[in-house]
């Protein structure tokens, strides 16, 4: 009985920590992608709508020896999304990989209009596709971390 009332008040900090860390990811990635000193506003509205050219533009540039702008644009817009796949994942039990896909992409779509809107960058449809690649990748280390848990639980219950 004890233990069980351990186990409970556990998951429950667990959860409460997870939701503030979650809190403070959003805050910080906002800021990130609406504050920084590298946000500024634009005067003429770029747009990209065909898929992958800016990927590529990027990983030719990559070829060129240009690994920093590489690394900042493709590395950097999957990295900023894990840390929402991941959580996500861990906060709410019934998110699975079709609902990660989704929201990964909803999310990003909203950021980029956002920040077309408000004028602060440009609208590209690269940065949606890395953003939702990033959420998937966050929502598969979930799984992996959720599945070693659980054995790790079966095996200190045994």
């Amino acid at each position: 009985m004890i233990l069980q009332l351990q186990s409970v008040l556990l998951k429950r900090f667990l959860y409460i920590v997870g939701s503030l860390l979650f809190i403070i990811y959003l805050l910080y990635l906002s800021y990130l992608l609406f504050f920084a000193y590298y946000r500024q506003s634009v005067t003429i509205l770029n747009y990209n709508y065909v898929p992958f050219s800016t990927i590529n533009l990027y990983f030719s540039m990559l070829a060129n020896g240009y690994f920093y702008a590489w690394f900042t644009n493709i590395c950097g817009n999957i990295l900023a999304f894990l840390p929402f796949g991941f959580l996500v994942s861990l906060l709410f039990k019934h998110f699975y990989l079709v609902k990660m896909l989704f929201t990964s992409c909803m999310v990003s779509l909203l950021v980029e209009s956002l920040q077309s809107s408000f004028r602060i960058g440009s609208f590209d449809v690269d940065d949606i596709i890395l953003n939702t690649i990033g959420g998937l990748c966050g929502y598969f280390i979930a799984r992996i971390f959720i599945m070693t848990m659980k054995r790790v639980d079966q095996v200190n219950c045994s």
